[in-house]
């Protein structure tokens, strides 16, 4: 069985490559950049969060500098998002399925790195929830779009079930694997339940009569 570390960093890459394609393909659908700028937003996206994440830990510089794979993956996500996102006609569903999957993997390993620095439950559940929504509030805020972790179905709130999720299973002294990919499914199911049935967080009564 892979060690913790090992799964750690698998899960933090794939989460990567998983937001830049993610973010790739939103610059393709809304803001019409050229391949550099659908890379690099790919890329900020892929990113962000994991760099929030290392500066407030102090973990400096982020793994992002120091670990050369984050860059090669973020990069391959935005290429790949170039290639594809051309010969796709509808890119509303592979963008939402792409930003769950990277919002789950993401929500987990931030708890795990925070849990793994010594950060009590309560602080690792946040750096997981900032973590995940990180890179797309980045990616929003490029776009000029209100960032989805404030107003979108279920955003945060997923991604904050997956880090207690993942809390809990730590305190109660279950082994990594498979109790971390629980934890990113359920986040997973949970936020495209929101983006299907347009679910939401509770909003003011008055915002609830404008929709």
């Amino acid at each position: 069985m892979p060690s913790a570390s090992t799964a750690l960093v698998s899960l933090d890459l794939l989460g990567t490559l998983a937001f830049a394609i993610n973010g790739a393909m939103t610059a393709v659908r809304t803001a019409r950049l050229d391949i550099v700028g659908i890379v690099t937003l790919g890329m900020m996206t892929a990113l962000g969060g994991g760099f929030i994440r290392d500066i407030l830990l102090d973990d400096l510089p982020p793994a992002t500098f120091l670990d050369g794979r984050y860059l090669a993956v973020a990069a391959l996500g935005g290429l790949i998002a170039f290639v594809l996102g051309q010969r796709l006609e509808k890119l509303a569903t592979p963008i939402n399925v792409l930003d769950a999957a990277g919002l789950s993997l993401f929500a987990v390993t931030g708890t795990l790195k925070g849990l793994e620095w010594g950060l009590g439950a309560t602080q690792a559940i946040i750096l997981g929830g900032v973590t995940a929504v990180g890179g797309g509030t980045l990616r929003d805020v490029m776009v000029r779009q209100v960032p989805a972790v404030l107003h979108s179905g279920l955003y945060a709130v997923p991604a904050l079930i997956a880090a207690g999720l993942t809390a809990a299973f730590d305190a109660g002294g279950l082994p990594l694997l498979p109790w971390t990919v629980v934890a990113a499914a359920v986040c997973f199911a949970v936020r495209l339940l929101g983006v299907r049935y347009d679910l939401h967080a509770p909003r003011p009564r008055d915002m609830k009569s404008r929709d």
